[in-house]
């Protein structure tokens, strides 16, 4: 029988418009669990934020068909993309802790108002490059796997954003050349630190970000490769400043209580398919990264790295974040930031 918590969970479930037989699916989860037996298929469900050709979307559903395979078809886990049973980012992490769904490929920054230090990847000007962030992951994971446990779910696999730059109408050499330029950011994060640099952040949501160039209300733009080119930035821009100032991961992550579920040699099966392709995850984001740029310069665009001095700047104006970031978060921050500035030579 289920039990009261898991009775109002399928009501709100319910009331999210899921179509009925994926409640269903849902609720043989939940019998399995509390019956402690294993039957012969189970089925889960998957979601992510991002549209179905978007590299993270298609990471997912290769995970699922690998867990369809190595499970013998025993565990199969139909993939939903674009949002399409209504959940946001930034509720991904409660709705796999109540088994609203039992896998989410959710954005760790976006989870930040549940859990602050699921943000620490977004501190301005900490990791530049892939191989720094990959650094930061070695330090700062035993938390995150805490924290998911905390939060009834085990983080499977993570995979990388491309590192945010600064898309401009003009060459940026100096932080002189930020001054008063009309920059639109994403969060807190990027006002703060375009802000340091005496630039005027402006928080602006994606879709109005293609008419703000048009229209002359910003002269810069804060986001990654990817996305500069779904939004064609060369009609509008001629520099791609690679600051790599921000990285950003989402992390897979499966509701304990379906994981429980499973018999130990199908999570064994999936714990060692899910190591086998985050590697090759990392290396799909490093390729998705330099097509963009390429594409970017075949278009027209300049891309360039700062210089020594330009990236001291970018340092000198990024270091009270981190202290500020340490001092909201507490806890391990500080030490997780201090052992990874000390390998990364930072």
């Amino acid at each position: 029988m289920l039990n009261s918590a898991n009775t109002r969970s399928i009501a709100h479930v319910r009331s999210l418009n899921v179509p009925l037989h994926y409640v269903q699916a849902w609720v043989v989860t939940i019998g399995m669990g509390l019956s402690g037996q294993a039957y012969a298929a189970t089925e889960w469900i998957a979601v992510t934020p991002w549209p179905q050709n978007n590299y993270h979307a298609v990471n997912l559903q290769t995970f699922a068909n690998k867990v369809k395979e190595v499970t013998g078809g025993e565990v199969t886990i139909r993939v939903h993309t674009g949002g399409d049973l209504g959940l946001k980012g930034p509720e991904l992490l409660n709705a796999t802790r109540d088994g609203i769904v039992q896998i989410s490929d959710m954005l760790l920054t976006q989870q930040v108002g549940e859990e602050p230090l699921l943000g620490l990847e977004s501190v301005p000007y900490l990791t530049r490059s892939f191989e720094e962030l990959a650094i930061l992951q070695k330090h700062v994971k035993p938390y995150y796997h805490e924290i998911a446990g905390e939060n009834n779910q085990k983080f499977l696999y993570f995979t990388p954003w491309p590192g945010q730059g600064l898309f401009s109408k003009t060459e940026v050499t100096d932080l002189a050349d930020m001054k008063n330029m009309k920059v639109r950011t994403v969060e807190k994060n990027g006002t703060d630190f375009f802000n340091a640099m005496d630039a005027i952040a402006i928080q602006m949501p994606w879709g109005e970000v293609i008419p703000g160039l048009a229209s002359g209300a910003i002269q810069g733009v804060s986001t990654s490769s990817p996305s500069a080119t779904d939004g064609k930035f060369w009609e509008f821009i001629d520099y791609y400043n690679r600051f790599n100032w921000q990285s950003a991961s989402q992390a897979v992550s499966v509701n304990l209580d379906a994981w429980e579920a499973l018999t130990s040699t199908q999570r064994e099966q999936i714990e060692n398919i899910a190591a086998e392709l985050q590697p090759l995850f990392w290396e799909i984001a490093q390729n998705e990264d330099s097509a963009n740029i390429a594409r970017l310069q075949e278009s027209g665009m300049t891309v360039t790295l700062p210089s020594e001095t330009l990236s001291q700047q970018l340092t000198e104006a990024a270091e009270p974040l981190w202290g500020e970031f340490i001092k909201r978060v507490g806890g391990p921050a500080q030490s997780i930031i201090d052992d990874y500035r000390q390998e990364a030579n930072r």
